[in-house]
């Protein structure tokens, strides 16, 4: 697991332009709110050189054999307290073979430390099993089920929220 650098944004930016409307809508992604190639370029690059105290996300590059597969990123960050997390492998050859949990358990101590939060969270679509799984194994506690829109490329939906505490470490 490693920061992301410039050329990991044509990964990320395959990916969510990519992926087949299943997989997005299994997210609970709303495909009317998906930026276009040029705006995830834009705001993926301008997040890799800011100070972290500066950061409106925090992306890190998960890789296999030195191939990148995924990336596991915070954003509604608020230094020195919490912030919530994202999971995504790209390719469906990764998927439910336990490398989100891996991912998931590599990436937290970095979360923890340059941002030094004490709670990590995680919402994730209700109606998608596999993060929830994954959250568990990791180590999360589930705190409830709710509706919201819990990003800025979702549509309304019933989510978990997941948290894990620094003490829990």
């Amino acid at each position: 697991v490693r920061e992301i650098n410039l050329a990991d944004i044509s990964h990320i930016v395959d990916y969510w332009l990519g992926s087949p409307v299943e997989h997005l809508m299994g997210m609970g992604v709303d495909l009317t709110k998906l930026p276009g190639e040029g705006q995830w370029r834009d705001m993926l690059e301008s997040q890799i050189d800011v100070d972290y105290m500066e950061k409106k996300s925090f992306c890190l590059i998960c890789s296999l054999d030195d191939v990148p597969i995924g990336h596991c990123n915070i954003d509604r960050i608020v230094f020195g307290e919490s912030a919530y997390m994202h999971i995504h492998l790209w390719q469906p050859k990764s998927r439910q073979k336990g490398l989100g949990v891996q991912l998931i358990k590599k990436t937290i101590p970095t979360f923890f430390d340059k941002y030094k939060l004490k709670t990590l969270h995680c919402e994730p679509y209700s109606e998608n099993p596999a993060p929830h799984k994954a959250l568990e194994l990791a180590g999360f506690s589930f705190v409830k089920e709710h509706i919201t829109i819990p990003g800025s490329i979702n549509f309304e939906q019933s989510v978990k929220l997941w948290k894990l505490e620094r003490t829990s470490l």
